[in-house]
């Protein structure tokens, strides 16, 4: 497994870089946000540890551009800064990563939120081999999804790796309204870090990309109080 470090501080770099060869995985150090959207882009990481304040460009705009590139993988994103406001989480989150963890930190704990992001992976397995509901078609073992929309060819949508877990789960259960616990269980389950506001941070995302307008939702509906619930009616001839 292929980590990418990026983070100024030095010291910091190499003390995480230390601490994750010993656990087997190839470390890449890279110190500026400008050179490491070239890195990413060209050793397809599986993990990005992404530090917030860098030289050349921040880690927001690193993170919004490793989300743009195309390439064989979607690497995970965890965005590392010292700034533990939660806007500051709110707002790296909105921008692809998938975790956030605050400096300071312990080399041990951020091991552990990087094993993990890799174990979600190994969840992909049990799912239904095609998906299907009126406007969306899902392929599991392809990590494909297609929205289909009246007088327009199928689109297919690029989705990261946790927004295509998001919206097949979705898909696999219309009409069921799920509490924000219960979709952390469903994603993350007992590798779960964090506040449940991530939940909101990813739906966003989604919806941005699947819906014709995020700001009146179609498909995925906020139920008030309770979480979301996902429905897809067919088109009326």
């Amino acid at each position: 497994m292929d980590i990418l470090v990026v983070e100024d501080e030095r010291e910091i770099a190499h003390l995480i870089q230390l601490y994750l060869e010993k656990e087997g995985f190839t470390v890449h150090l890279c110190h500026r946000g400008d050179q490491a959207v070239q890195m990413a882009q060209t050793i397809q990481p599986d993990v990005v540890v992404l530090d917030l304040m860098l030289p050349g460009l921040d880690g927001l705009e690193v993170c919004a551009r490793i989300r743009q590139q195309p390439g064989e993988k979607d690497p995970y994103i965890m965005m590392v800064t010292a700034k533990g406001e939660e806007l500051d989480r709110i707002i790296g989150l909105s921008t692809g990563a998938d975790d956030y963890l605050v400096k300071p930190f312990s080399p041990r704990e951020l091991v552990a939120r990087v094993r993990a992001l890799l174990r979600r992976s190994l969840r992909q397995g049990g799912q239904s081999p095609q998906l299907q509901s009126p406007h969306f078609q899902i392929d599991p073992q392809q990590r494909e999804a297609v929205r289909s929309q009246p007088d327009q060819a199928p689109e297919t949508l690029s989705l990261t790796t946790l927004e295509f877990d998001l919206l097949a789960t979705f898909v696999s259960y219309p009409g069921r309204v799920w509490t924000r616990p219960q979709l952390i269980d469903k994603l993350w389950g007992d590798d779960f870090y964090g506040d449940e506001r991530i939940v909101d941070a990813h739906v966003a995302r989604l919806r941005k990309k699947v819906e014709p307008d995020p700001a009146q939702p179609t498909f995925i509906k906020t139920v008030i109080g309770v979480g979301y619930k996902f429905e897809d009616e067919p088109d009326v001839v």
